[in-house]
């Protein structure tokens, strides 16, 4: 809101000062300051509402130290992280920006799954929460919604690079002065790590189709779409299970993708890096900016000993905006990577379930790989303090990142 009356009046008036608001980079800034000021103001009262109405997380004794002395601490604190991160969005971003309508969906709406999950739990006492169907249906509409914006929307395209390149001989043949046109095209094409043209469509999965494969491309790149979105979401909130676990590692993706995002809209950064130029896609800096004060703010009550915890109301929320975040700026396949920590807690559950039911089956008692699944808890099982075991991960997630990174050269 800000950012359109800014606009408005330096383009009316030319006030000075007012032309700032045209410059990502200053609303980027202003936006993290924002979030993190809203998240340590709001946080405090919002925390001590949570305690008067005694919205306390309801503990399963697991045999692990220091875990029954959580009982009772507040959650549903992921509405300090979504307060956060919405308001300064809707103050300094591009409203009119499709990416960042995309964006605001996703975390509203994985929010009130999350709030609808939490309250379940604590006002209906009910542990289970929110049937795990109803939970699937919710990221698969998500995915809907994703994919088919993504594969309608006229302002959702790439710039060709070999359409673009093909130009500028042409017209270094002709003249000198004569400047190549842009070619923005629809595509499903994303980036791929460690491979020289750095690019993959989607369309080379129907490659039996022949030429019938580019009508149903749409169909696979949503699939896709929702197997992500679900798999990141869950992974983040498997991964919340200590405290600033979740929310540091989240911080430490979200900085990533807002980098990611930020060249990958600059023409002249994607052209020096050789990397894919989506128009318009600059804009979620301020959004990834306002993600990183958001977690950073939070993570201020959720350290060891946490005085709030998210609840699935935040942990839904950072997973499924993580991973919307990385589908629109097309570096997806990055995931592995730099989610590597939610990679590694999804599956040291589906392994030890998988192991357990096998060695059941075939020897009438279940045999375990880790001590206990998630993976963070094996460690607390070999007696690591909890604050240990949150810092190695972060150090490890910082690794992942430079990784990531190091990615856009390294074919």
């Amino acid at each position: 809101m800000l950012y359109h009356l800014f606009t408005y009046i330096d383009k009316v008036n030319h006030i000075p000062g007012t032309g700032l608001f045209n410059f990502i980079s200053f609303r980027a800034s202003m936006a993290a300051l924002l979030s993190l000021a809203i998240a340590l103001l709001i946080g405090k009262k919002i925390i001590y509402f949570l305690q008067r109405k005694q919205i306390g997380e309801e503990i399963r004794d697991l045999g692990l130290e220091g875990q029954m002395q959580k009982k009772g601490t507040p959650t549903m604190g992921g509405i300090i992280i979504i307060a956060a991160i919405v308001i300064p969005v809707l103050l300094l971003a591009d409203l009119t920006n499709i990416y960042t309508i995309l964006l605001l969906f996703t975390t509203l709406w994985l929010g009130m799954i999350g709030f609808i999950d939490d309250y379940i739990k604590v006002y209906k006492k009910n542990k289970e929460g929110l049937h795990g169907k109803f939970k699937i249906a919710g990221q698969i509409i998500l995915g809907l919604v994703v994919g088919l914006t993504l594969w309608l929307h006229q302002d959702v395209v790439i710039r060709d690079k070999k359409a673009s390149h093909k130009q500028k001989m042409e017209n270094v043949q002709t003249t000198d002065q004569t400047i190549a046109k842009k070619v923005d095209i629809k595509s499903t094409a994303t980036t791929i790590p460690f491979v020289k043209n750095h690019e993959f469509n989607y369309n080379k999965l129907l490659w039996f189709m022949g030429e019938n494969a580019r009508k149903f491309q749409w169909i696979i790149y949503i699939l896709v779409i929702i197997v992500i979105i679900t798999a990141v979401s869950n992974g983040a909130n498997i991964t919340d299970g200590l405290d600033g676990l979740a929310t540091g590692t989240s911080a430490i993706i979200g900085s990533v993708l807002g980098i990611l995002a930020y060249v990958s809209g600059n023409i002249i950064y994607a052209d020096y890096l050789n990397i894919m130029y989506i128009p318009h896609i600059g804009e979620l800096m301020i959004f990834a900016a306002a993600f990183m004060g958001a977690t950073i703010g939070f993570l201020y009550y959720n350290s060891y000993p946490a005085q709030v915890f998210m609840g699935d109301t935040g942990s839904l929320t950072l997973g499924g905006f993580i991973a919307v975040f990385a589908i629109v700026i097309r570096k997806e396949l990055l995931i592995p990577i730099l989610c590597g920590i939610f990679l590694a807690e999804n599956l040291s559950v589906m392994v030890q379930v998988s192991y357990f039911k096998y060695t059941k089956r075939k020897y009438g008692e279940g045999k375990r790989i880790l001590l206990m699944a998630p993976l963070h808890h094996h460690f607390q099982k070999k007696n690591y303090h909890e604050a240990k075991i949150v810092t190695r991960f972060w150090i490890i997630g910082i690794l992942l990142a430079i990784i990531t990174l190091a990615t856009i050269k390294i074919r």
